[in-house]
C-alpha cells in the first residue's frame, strides 16, 4: 500500500504541467522506476530468502532419522 500511495503521488507529479514542472519530472521518472523494482525485488528476494530457511530447517529436522 506505501508503494502504490508513493507510485500514484509521483504519477501526479509527472502528469503536470506548470513552472517547474519540467524538473520535477525529471525527478518522480527514476523514483517511480525504483519504487517498483524495490517492490519486485523485496517480494522475490524475502520469498526467497523464506524458503531457503524453511528447506534448511526441514533437512536438519530430517537428519537424524536417515542415520
Amino acid at each position: 500500500m506505501t508503494v502504490a500511495a508513493i507510485i500514484a503521488g509521483l504519477l501526479a507529479i509527472m502528469l503536470t504541467s506548470g513552472t517547474g514542472s519540467e524538473v520535477m519530472q525529471r525527478i518522480a521518472v527514476p523514483m517511480v522506476g525504483g519504487m517498483i523494482s524495490a517492490m519486485l525485488l523485496t517480494l522475490v528476494d524475502y520469498t526467497g530468502f523464506v524458503f531457503t530457511l524453511s528447506w534448511s530447517n526441514f533437512v536438519a529436522w530430517l537428519v537424524p532419522f536417515t542415520c
